[in-house]
Parts: structure tokens; C-alpha cells; sequence
């Protein structure tokens, strides 16, 4: 199977995505993980592209087609995978259907409110990159390395609501673009509940 999930920043994207790679043995791309990965390199698009992500705006389609279409012809891509954080514009929507052909599009629904609540009180791993909310961890370490714990620069307030308004531009129409694959379901309840419909959809969906 090749899945895209679409849905907001906060909305439960990559926890969900965590699931369906468990269960379907799929391959999870995710452009944020790359992206991150690339500004960890120090090298000079990695600045870059540090640079526009703190400021919650969206990496340059070019950039971002040639990283993504790069890591779809890598060998664990031929069984089937899952994009999360890819595409979020319809330029890259475009390209990516010359690159390859998509079986079913799930849109991750959770309300603003929601979403700002759950950025603001997450927190990521300096060393494994794991994320939890704040009230999980009242001695601000990691609880599988141990390590510090810190509030990245695009979960504060003012770069959420920024993220969020990116969002509406440029991603949000790729709901009526993928409209005759497209599948939604709520976040509002824990990643459990959120999973258990997926999970039933996309059985079906293989068989």
C-alpha cells in the first residue's frame, strides 16, 4: 500500500503513522525527520533549511520533491509506505504523481484549540528525538534515554500559529485535490481510539 497522511501540525500524524508502519510493515517517510536530519548535518542547506523551519514556513518545493522522490526509490519503498509531512502543497502533490501512484489519502481531523493545547505542551528528545507531553515528564527527562528534554522552536505559541496558517494556504486544498482517495478520521480521542478505525479501513483496503 502507499499512503499519504494529511492533517494539520499537532493533529497525530507521526504517532499514527507509527502504527500503521507496525502493523502494515510499511515504510515511514517523514520530511519533517529528514528535514531534521539534513539541519543536524550543519552543512549548508542544513542552515537553511533551519532557518525556515523556526520561522514555521514550508521548505522550498524543489528542495523538498528531490529529498522526498530520492528516499521513495530506496529498496524498503518497494513493498509500500506511508508519507507523513509530504505533500503540503499541490505543486508537490503534482509531482509526486509523476513519481508514483497513491492507493488511499487520510486526513487526520483534530480543532485548532486542540492542536495549539497539544503543541505547547510537547517536548522532544535532544538525543533520540522521542516526544512527550510536558505533564508526563515533571523531571524534563526523556523516558527511554534519559536525556534532556526541550520545547523545539516550532512548538511555541507564536511559530504554531504561524504553522497553522501555512497550513490553511497551501495544504489544505489538497483535500479537494485527492478528494476521490481521501479518507477522514478524528484525533480528538487517544492515539488507541484514533488508530482502531484506521486500522480497520486499511485492512480492508488489503484485502
Amino acid at each position: 500500500m502507499k499512503i499519504i497522511l494529511l492533517g494539520a501540525p499537532g493533529s497525530g500524524k507521526g504517532t499514527l503513522a507509527k502504527n500503521i508502519v507496525k502493523d502494515f510493515s510499511l515504510a515511514h517517510i517523514s520530511t519533517g525527520d529528514m528535514f531534521r536530519e539534513c539541519v543536524k548535518s550543519g552543512s549548508e542547506l542544513g542552515n537553511k533549511v533551519k532557518s525556515i523551519m523556526d520561522s514555521g514556513a514550508l521548505v522550498p518545493d524543489e528542495v523538498t520533491i528531490e529529498i522526498v522522490k530520492d528516499r521513495l526509490s530506496k529498496d524498503d519503498c518497494k513493498n509500500g509506505f506511508i508519507l507523513d509531512g509530504f505533500p503540503r502543497t499541490i505543486k508537490q502533490a503534482e509531482a509526486l504523481e509523476k513519481i508514483s501512484q497513491i492507493d488511499t489519502v487520510i486526513l487526520v481531523d483534530l480543532s485548532k484549540e486542540e492542536i495549539i493545547e497539544r503543541l505547547s505542551a510537547r517536548r522532544t528528545c535532544l538525543k533520540c528525538g522521542s516526544t512527550f507531553n510536558k505533564n508526563d515528564v515533571p523531571n524534563g527527562k526523556c523516558l527511554n534515554c534519559e536525556s534532556e528534554l526541550i520545547q523545539r522552536d516550532d512548538d511555541k505559541p507564536l511559530t504554531i500559529s504561524n504553522r497553522l496558517e501555512v497550513y490553511e494556504k497551501n495544504t489544505a486544498p489538497l483535500i479537494n485535490f485527492y478528494s476521490d482517495r481521501l479518507v477522514k478520521f478524528s484525533s480528538a480521542g487517544t492515539p488507541e481510539e484514533t488508530y482502531r478505525p484506521v486500522k480497520a479501513f486499511l485492512k480492508k483496503l488489503e484485502a
